[in-house]
């Protein structure tokens, strides 16, 4: 019999880049002393027998034409969580890896778990945690008031056992929680590590594709809010949502970052209550609670967000600074953004801020990355730094060129329409966007550069 050979790689554990050879540093994040020597496990010895196909161990496959697919079998089931069913797309599909990562404490297997009980009550479920004891699961399920005599729970860290128990189980969902803590016999490295986390996920996916059960895999993020292990983990699962919020706010969001069943960048919104996480219907109501007093520098503006329109508040704050180099402090958007905007201004808008420290925030802790954002968050730079109140139903978006130039954004009627539902009765919006139907009780009025909007306000 032929020796089973015994695969290495160098990888680097910051991104997961792989190299034929070690090298100090690494040249895809430019990180020193991170390539590390792994060990894939072993290549099963051929036996020299021929199948049908006349090669050893390979089974005979189907070609046809992208018509003939057949999509009957492949129904979605809901997570019994709206804003849940929102991010994956409409649901969950049976035989899809997802991964789900969050920092500490943000809710992750309480989210799971709450979806896993109710779904236990109309299928097969399978909890396994490699993290938690099943004593202290049992316990925060106690807490929350859930179901627990139809789910079934396994405590093991050992993928090819819990693949075989699985088997035996035949569950159509199942959670791993986490994957950090996964193993495979065959590697030689230690649960977490490059290796480990890249071909247990490798496993479990082919599981999942394999048996039709749907895979939910629990990952944790690094410092800077990314997801941690090799960057190819994210390339081998079907989606990946992360679960973020504060530790001192009672809100969460659900944002999905890849997503091959639905739109990416979907959010949805949770509240961590004593019972558990509830589902926040209108999110923009959150997002608008203002304060009795309407000071400068707040401006509303419309945000699209997956596959909806959410409202939410911008806030600025200009200050005659002490500093030699002003601060440009920004929360919730770009830092860059927010220095190109200053010189537009500067350039086109006629108003001088170098003396002046910047200060921009999001309010509620939602991060806002569309260009959209950008006159209503040039407008409340000009709010603080006038003093002058711009009006509370009055809603702002449009991107702004190098310019000068108010560039319209997509979906502007459904940005319009959702933001007169909560009552605004007025816009500023790119001349572009403005509707041949405007909502009724509401004001539109177009603007073509940055001197038409400022003389508006």
């Amino acid at each position: 019999m032929a020796k089973a050979k015994q695969k290495t790689a160098y990888v680097c554990t910051e991104c997961g880049a792989d190299f034929p050879r070690w090298q100090g540093q690494c040249s895809e994040c430019g990180e020193w002393n991170t390539v590390s020597e792994v060990r894939l496990g072993t290549a099963a010895p051929s036996t020299g027998g021929r199948s049908r196909t006349g090669f050893s161990g390979l089974t005979e496959s189907k070609v046809q034409t992208l018509s003939e697919v057949d999509l009957q079998n492949v129904p979605r089931f809901s997570t019994s969580f709206q804003e849940f069913d929102r991010v994956l797309g409409g649901g969950i599909v049976p035989g899809s890896a997802i991964l789900i990562g969050g920092s500490p404490g943000a809710g992750k297997s309480t989210l799971l778990l709450q979806t896993m009980c109710k779904l236990a009550e109309h299928m097969p479920a399978l909890y396994v945690t490699g993290e938690e004891s099943l004593q202290q699961v049992a316990m925060r399920a106690q807490r929350l008031n859930l179901p627990t005599d139809k789910l079934r729970m396994l405590a093991e860290t050992s993928v090819e056992l819990i693949c075989q128990l699985a088997d035996k189980e035949k569950p159509k969902i199942m959670v791993i929680d986490s994957i950090q803590v996964m193993h495979l016999t065959d590697i030689q490295s230690a649960p977490g590590s490059v290796s480990q986390v890249r071909e247990t996920a490798a496993y479990l996916t082919r599981y999942a594709k394999q048996n039709n059960v749907a895979i939910f895999m629990v990952g944790h993020v690094t410092k800077d809010g990314s997801l941690a292990g090799p960057k190819v983990l994210e390339h081998c699962i079907d989606c990946s949502v992360i679960l973020d919020g504060d530790g001192d706010s009672r809100y969460r969001t659900l944002r999905g970052t890849k997503n091959r069943f639905g739109a990416v960048n979907e959010l949805g919104v949770f509240a961590m209550m004593g019972d558990g996480l509830k589902e926040v219907k209108n999110p923009s109501a959150i997002f608008l609670s203002r304060g009795q007093e309407h000071g400068s520098g707040s401006v509303v503006l419309t945000v699209w967000e997956g596959t909806r329109p959410l409202l939410v508040e911008i806030q600025a704050l200009v200050d005659h600074s002490q500093l030699s180099n002003p601060r440009r402090v920004a929360v919730g958007t770009e830092q860059n953004r927010l220095a190109l905007l200053l010189a537009v201004l500067h350039r086109h808008g006629g108003l001088m801020l170098g003396d002046q420290d910047v200060f921009v925030n999001v309010v509620g802790g939602v991060r806002v990355v569309e260009t959209s954002s950008d006159l209503a968050l040039l407008l409340a730079i000009v709010s603080s730094f006038r003093d002058q109140p711009i009006p509370q139903d009055m809603v702002v978006f449009g991107e702004v060129g190098l310019s000068g130039e108010i560039r319209p954004v997509p979906n502007g009627g459904d940005r319009l329409n959702e933001a007169a539902k909560h009552g605004f009765k007025r816009a500023i919006v790119p001349i572009a966007n403005v509707p041949k139907n405007v909502p009724a009780g509401m004001q539109v009025q177009g603007v073509k550069n940055i001197s038409e909007a400022l003389e508006l306000v």
